[in-house]
């Protein structure tokens, strides 16, 4: 028997329901055997504790079950989309792989449900997805559109779930996420009728007390709005009867998010605003005849009502860029209150409810390019930003805005987010004609780059080969796609002039007869405010520095900085030494104790491994005679102990020796200013070591170096290397001899 102890009673009875609902309404879609196939893969999924609560209490096996119901009746996706959201979680336990589900359901369930798995992931610790996760989570989206819907669909269900859920906290985060991310997306997709229900929970949840005010009130004039409907709706039914349309008329109040928006925009209450609610005219038309029938529509309405010119929006001729199609007018009503009529047909209207996803539908709607189009664009926005706070920026710039109509020369026509440049259009046409831009001819007449484009517009893009994209280019344009091109342009620039900076200061030093230490020049740099040797650089070729001023700052810091006196002592490579062995063999002048104490044997540190006292050893007999003594991790220790085991003999340190050996270390780090100095300062902090050399090479924002020091022991090595590790920005230290 399944295990439901988990689930309140009025859980219980909502399960029952749904698995109804299956049966029922899934018919068409699912055969028989393969709604059987999926509860008994959800009850599986139950008795393995798969189903389970969430951390903050979220029932997810009904979650799953409503959000697939969102996606058949609200969205109007079939089987794979259905079956992945409710079954990836069996995939992510491992009771029945993707391939498995796809084998019984479908080939192109696979990538779906790899494809919620990567999202899931994200999702795991928290229900909120961090700024840190936000591209992870973008990029899974931009693999499969369905990915996205089936996200806005799961994000929905989860919003309705919380309403009344304990903790606050979450749910102001849950409603911030969605407002930020998941309701842009619906808007974008055109899932209008969801992201309106999104928009309204999140008012709920951010603003209940305004929420609540408002929806008091339109329930209160309820009554006296159906009356105010039916009487505007009367008089055009007749007439649309007379005419053998075939058509339904509906009257619907805005939703309260809607109203809330204008509430704050006209700084005004709700008893003076005018359009509270709209009127919809749907015709069942062929496809062929659909605008001619719209039209004739509007022809009759505005003949009985007087129509407001300024609020005429055309979608019709021109859809938006998420498929949307439909004729708004706004007319002057009865007691002469402004009332807005859509006009659309039954293609148009799923379209609207249900966005690109109801496209697939209607054979001659090529929304996949459309789709394939705003997924590049997305796919775009990822690759090119690393803060997560400029990719959420970039990423939403487009998704809210309304939308322009411009035209090329040649005729060609192009949309843009309202509020568009000349300079938005450039980079659109080409990322080239972007960057060489100077203004433009509209409609004969020459405009600055930023002059706001105006929907009709036709434009000739005009251009200047000394031109180069500028740092306030950013606040001209509104488009992520130009503000990541200027991005890209500027940073390319930047490290072309800073090369050029960089040639000339090392010339300048040459031409001294003067060597450049890095360590002293960062130094130097980062007292000049600089935070990178880029900026630097690019601040010398820009001529913003006086080079030869910098040049004697830099000398006057070098004879007054104290410089690391290097020991005297001989390096570990040349160290030789006779063991004076005693019979004491726990006498405390010994440096090492070699096999069985043996007397009077010369020994060195091998060159390969160079080992510091303190390392495990072993000597190694040469063919002159003496030993050589290694490191037991030595790269050759292997090879010689099986070709040569009769020359291996046992070897440790001994006593407290007081010399000295070099070691070099292997850095590697973030390459910011002022990194190279901590380092440095860490070694110069230990009393027995000393810095004897530095090395740094830097590419692509990192650096990697080489540090020659001094040591006593084993010990005091380790110590160094973790207190090196330590230092903010370094990635990697190891001991490299």
């Amino acid at each position: 028997m399944t295990d439901l102890s988990f689930f309140t009673e009025e859980e219980k009875e909502e399960l029952k329901s749904k698995l109804r609902l299956f049966e029922e309404d899934f018919k068409n879609i699912f055969t028989a055997e393969e709604i059987s196939k999926i509860k008994f893969l959800l009850k599986q999924g139950i008795d393995k504790e798969v189903y389970t609560r969430t951390e903050n209490g979220i029932n997810l096996l009904l979650k799953n079950i409503n959000t697939s119901i969102t996606l058949m009746k609200e969205v109007g996706l079939k089987k794979s989309a259905i079956v992945a959201a409710l079954l990836y979680p069996l995939s992510e336990s491992g009771i029945i792989s993707s391939s498995e589900i796809a084998a019984e359901f479908g080939a192109d369930i696979e990538n779906i449900i790899e494809g919620l798995l990567k999202v899931n992931s994200l999702y795991v610790k928290n229900e909120v997805i961090e700024s840190d996760n936000f591209r992870k989570l973008l990029l899974s989206f931009a693999e499969d559109i369905r990915v996205i819907i089936i996200m806005i669909a799961d994000r929905l269900t989860l919003m309705r779930l919380i309403n009344h859920h304990p903790n606050e906290e979450y749910r102001l985060k849950i409603a911030q996420e969605c407002a930020s991310l998941y309701t842009p997306l619906a808007h974008r997709l055109g899932l209008y009728s969801i992201k309106s229900e999104l928009e309204d929970l999140t008012l709920k949840y951010q603003h209940r007390d305004v929420y609540t005010d408002i929806a008091k009130k339109l329930n209160e004039t309820k009554k006296s709005r159906d009356l105010y409907i039916q009487s505007f709706i009367e008089p055009i039914k007749k007439k649309l009867e007379e005419t053998g349309l075939k058509f339904e008329i509906k009257g619907r109040t805005k939703s309260i998010y809607s109203i809330w928006n204008k509430i704050k925009k006209q700084n005004t209450d709700l008893e003076n605003i005018y359009d509270l609610f709209a009127i919809r005219v749907i015709l069942d038309s062929d496809q062929v005849l659909e605008k001619a029938e719209c039209w004739q529509v509007y022809s009759i309405i505005t003949d009985m009502y007087q129509p407001n010119p300024k609020r005429l929006k055309d979608w019709l001729s021109i859809p938006k860029s998420n498929g949307y199609e439909s004729l708004h007018i706004t007319v002057l009503g009865p007691d002469r209150k402004w009332v807005e009529v859509q006009i659309r047909t039954k293609r148009m209207d799923e379209i609207a409810e249900r966005g690109l996803a109801a496209h697939w539908k209607y054979k001659g709607i090529k929304s996949e390019n459309v789709v394939d189009q705003w997924l590049s664009n997305i796919r775009e926005v990822l690759e090119n930003n690393s803060s997560p706070n400029e990719l959420m920026k970039d990423f939403q710039m487009d998704l809210y805005n309304e939308e322009i109509f411009v035209f090329t020369p040649n005729g060609d026509l192009h949309k843009l987010p309202k509020g568009a440049t000349v300079l938005d259009f450039a980079f659109m046409i080409h990322s080239r004609l972007g960057t060489k831009c100077i203004g433009a001819k509209i409609n004969n007449k020459n405009v600055k780059i930023t002059h706001k484009l105006n929907s009709g517009d036709q434009i000739e893009v005009l251009t200047s080969p000394q031109q180069t994209p500028k740092q306030d280019w950013l606040n001209i344009v509104c488009t992520s796609k130009a503000r990541i091109k200027i991005k890209q342009s500027l940073k390319e620039l930047e490290h072309k002039d800073a090369e050029f900076g960089k040639e000339l200061l090392f010339r300048r030093f040459k031409n001294r007869k003067k060597d450049l230490s890095e360590g002293i020049l960062m130094r130097l740099i980062k007292k000049l405010g600089y935070k990178t040797m880029t900026s630097f650089y690019y601040s010398l070729a820009k001529e913003e520095i006086d080079i030869n001023k910098f040049i004697d700052q830099y000398i006057e810091l070098e004879h007054f900085e104290e410089t690391p006196q290097l020991m005297e002592n001989r390096t570990a490579e040349n160290y030789t030494q006779v063991a004076q062995v005693s019979d004491d063999t726990e006498a405390k002048d010994n440096v090492l104790i070699i096999e069985q104490n043996l007397k009077g044997l010369e020994y060195k540190l091998a060159k390969c491994c160079n080992p510091i006292f303190g390392d495990d050893v072993f000597g190694f007999v040469s063919i002159q005679g003496g030993i050589k003594i290694h490191r037991v991790d030595c790269s050759n220790a292997k090879q010689m102990q099986l070709r040569y085991p009769y020359r291996v003999v046992k070897a440790k340190w001994s006593g407290n020796y007081g010399g000295k050996y070099s070691i070099t270390l292997k850095v590697i780090g973030n390459d910011d200013i002022g990194i190279v100095t901590n380092i440095t300062s860490v070694i110069s902090k230990e009393k027995n070591l000393t810095l004897r050399s530095i090395s740094i090479d830097s590419n692509d924002g990192l650096f990697q170096g080489h540090l020659s020091v001094f040591v006593d022991n084993l010990a005091s090595l380790n110590s160094l290397i973790k207190k090196i590790q330590s230092v903010k920005g370094v990635k990697f230290v190891e001991r490299v001899s």
